[in-house]
């Protein structure tokens, strides 16, 4: 109990028939109470409207009396998850679904490819090198391991969570820049490994958040992008020197602009080791984007502009001698310009002119121009010369996801990836030349793609926009509103919903669940324009359409309310946090992660100040009318009837705080008369970054998984045994 003002404050905000309720899961799970949890008000007043807040004090995450409401809360759910007869066999079914191998997309240097591979059974992946395409050392030199392990986190650490990142390798392959993270958090470490010594080096970089790294051209130092809560800074570490040695070389001010907190930017270095590139993005996501470069070839050379101070988006690919820019600047799904520094973007020479399907990214590898737009958001990629003919295609296999193409511009081989919901991902290497394409890497799991369909429909969201949605399940399915269905989404920050493969949605469908995704308006699916359509004011229109999709899986007997789970992170859990709130009776069961939902708040902690670009601010007299009438935990409603939910966080969120979670834990659980579950799954070391151990990721999932399929079981009749968790 808190200690407050010298007294103890005793007051508790439960209902008092639901205080003495028992807490009935489905598949015969039954709980106490949920922990009693002190109410103790903040009224805060914006422009005249008084908002009152009972759990402002969960905000402190290192206060004695939060840390006991954590503990208290995750002895509660885990009383649920050993109840839970079917957690166990999914445990065991996702064993040999996610410890696969893996690897990332390799970097080329010197004839060499270096990336991240994770054998199977291993819990981290590590960073080789496999010397020439097959493996064999080049000039003449003896035969190699195909892929030569150099960097292995269980090697200096016996943290499972510890994972390392490949960041870059300088131009004569010596030399390997790689971060070293804990658990899920954000911030990492830097360290540089040494080919030729077969060891790091002595030079760590300090834990933080690093936009890029990049070696100078002569490989002797380090560009380090760092972003803090002031903004971000641009750093020249020379190896081998102390870290308080390291000199600033961008940040703060620029071409008559102070650089704030909300401007992140990277460095990049062109393929010619003529130029350090800076883009700075204006927020995220970034309503407005400036280039300017340097020319490293002249000494104490100022940066100078490419593009600045105009409300879009610029991207840059510097090639033989020119630049090449993908821009939404009056063309909302993209187009390519050649540009001219010192002049507008008005006159510079379109090379891929706009079309209906945006322009995800672009790359110039070997001379070609490779563009990857979104149809009806399904990846296709077109092939271009360097002054815009037309140049042929990548054939891509069916509904899937594929990157963009990946390589230097003076390589002839570029690599991608392609995946989708029911096909695993595989990394190909293509030929410039020739366009054709082979596989570098293709995990082998035990999924069987044949018996699996993936699909596309469109339905109309309430104001008329047709939306698209994905649905996967297995062939022959049928249609009769008994089956389990599993929703995603996200709508927001230009990102766009592809299909992408995800080892615990496999588990869902191969057990006979539906699973759907539906492209909500605040993506990036069709262009700037859609963006905005969910943006600040226009938010209620994601999840109008995401409610709009609920209705069409239901009235198609896809499913039904009771059997109709939803999930969402991060942007989705404020899409979890809208649906708990606005429409609780279309769903059964609720995995709410790393979630926004007091939006009234959210910009005062970690990287909120950042997302003001895509939400607003309450500080704002203009937003704070839009903020409140949506914002999840403002709008829970006393004695009402929620369905199952379990948030889910963890203390190494620094991205979004994990206090949005606690909160509505509180409130949720002191005012829902459903008498249904509503559990907080609170690490002690994950957070909103991946990172943690295969082992680790297969326990998350087994939770999430476990709890979603249960409560969406059939509920037991009054009188007659429940229904077991393997209908």
């Amino acid at each position: 109990m808190r200690r407050i003002a010298g007294l103890f404050f005793t007051v508790l905000l439960v209902s008092v028939g639901f205080a003495q309720s028992t807490i009935h899961g489905r598949d015969g799970i039954t709980l106490p109470p949920p922990p009693a949890v002190e109410s103790n008000p903040v009224v805060d007043n914006y422009f005249g409207t008084k908002v009152t807040d009972n759990y402002r004090w969960l905000e402190d995450a290192k206060s004695s009396e939060t840390r006991a409401f954590i503990d208290e809360e995750n002895a509660y759910t885990t009383r649920y998850l050993k109840q839970d007869h079917i957690r166990n066999q999914i445990q065991d079914d996702l064993d040999p679904l996610e410890h696969t191998s893996r690897w990332s997309i390799p970097i080329q240097r010197a004839g060499n490819y270096y990336f991240m591979k994770r054998l199977a059974g291993e819990e981290q992946a590590s960073i080789y090198v496999r010397h020439g395409w097959t493996g064999v050392a080049s000039k003449g030199a003896p035969s190699a391991p195909k892929d030569e392990r150099l960097i292995d986190p269980a090697a200096f650490s016996r943290d499972p969570d510890t994972s390392v990142r490949l960041a870059d390798v300088s131009r004569d392959g010596m030399l390997i820049a790689y971060q070293v993270r804990q658990g899920g958090a954000d911030e990492a470490t830097v360290r540089i490994f040494s080919i030729a010594k077969k060891k790091p080096l002595e030079d760590e970089l300090p834990s933080a958040i690093y936009d890029s790294i990049t070696f100078t051209p002569d490989g002797k130092g380090l560009y380090c992008a760092r972003t803090d809560r002031k903004g971000t800074l641009l750093y020249l570490h020379t190896i081998g020197t102390r870290v308080a040695d390291d000199k600033l070389i961008f940040g703060r001010e620029f071409h008559g602009e102070l650089l704030g907190p909300i401007d992140i930017f990277r460095a990049e270095i062109t393929d010619d080791a003529r130029y350090l590139v800076i883009t700075i993005e204006r927020g995220v996501p970034a309503k407005r984007v400036d280039i300017c470069f340097r020319d490293l070839t002249k000494p104490g050379s100022p940066f100078e502009v490419l593009v600045w101070a105009l409300d879009s988006r610029f991207s840059t690919v510097y090639a033989r001698g020119a630049w090449y820019v993908r821009t939404d600047y009056n063309s909302p799904n993209g187009r390519i310009l050649r540009a001219d520094p010192g002049i507008m973007p008005e006159a510079w020479k379109t090379i891929v002119p706009e079309g209906k399907d945006v322009i995800e990214n672009f790359s110039i590898v070997g001379g070609k121009i490779f563009v990857k737009r979104l149809k009806d958001v399904k990846s296709e990629t077109s092939i271009y010369t360097l002054d815009g003919k037309p140049s042929g295609t990548l054939d891509h296999q069916g509904i899937g996801s594929a990157s963009g193409v990946v390589g230097r511009t003076t390589d002839r081989y570029g690599f991608f990836s392609f995946e989708s919901y029911i096909q695993p991902p595989t990394i190909y290497r293509v030929d410039s030349l020739n366009s054709k394409f082979e596989v570098f890497a293709q995990p082998k799991i035990p999924f069987d793609t044949d018996q699996y369909e993936l699909k596309q429909v469109f339905f109309k969201s309430n104001d008329g926009t047709q939306i698209p949605m994905f649905i996967a399940g297995k062939k022959g399915l049928p249609r009769d509103g008994s089956a389990r269905l599993l929703m995603t989404g996200y709508g927001g920050f230009n990102l766009s919903e592809t299909p992408v493969w995800n080892p615990a949605w496999a588990w869902w469908i191969q057990q006979g669940g539906w699973f759907a995704v539906p492209n909500l308006r605040g993506g990036g699916e069709y262009g700037e324009r859609w963006h905005e359509l969910g943006m600040f004011e226009k938010k209620q229109n994601v999840f109008d359409d995401w409610f709009a999709a609920a209705r069409y899986l239901i009235d198609n007997k896809y499913t039904s309310p009771q059997h109709f789970a939803i999930r969402g992170r991060s942007n989705g859990g404020l899409l979890m946090g809208a649906s708990i709130t606005q429409h609780p009776e279309l769903f059964s069961a609720v995995w709410c992660g790393y979630p926004l939902l007091d939006m009234l708040r959210y910009h005062k902690f970690e990287q909120g100040p950042h997302w003001t670009t895509e939400y607003g601010s309450a500080e704002n007299q203009k937003q704070f009318p839009y903020l409140y009438t949506y914002s999840p935990y403002q709008n829970v409603k006393p004695r009402s009837d929620y369905p199952a939910i379990m948030f889910f966080t963890g203390d190494s969120d620094t991205r979004v705080d994990p206090l949005n979670a606690r909160k509505m834990t509180a409130l949720l659980q002191a005012v829902s008369t459903s008498g249904r579950p509503i559990l907080l799954h609170y690490s002690l070391s994950g957070g909103h970054s991946a990172g943690v151990s295969v082992e680790q990721q297969i326990q998350d999932d087994a939770d999430e998984l476990a709890f979603l399929w249960t409560e969406t079981g059939a509920p037991a009749k009054a009188g007659k045994p429940a229904h077991t968790a393997t209908e």
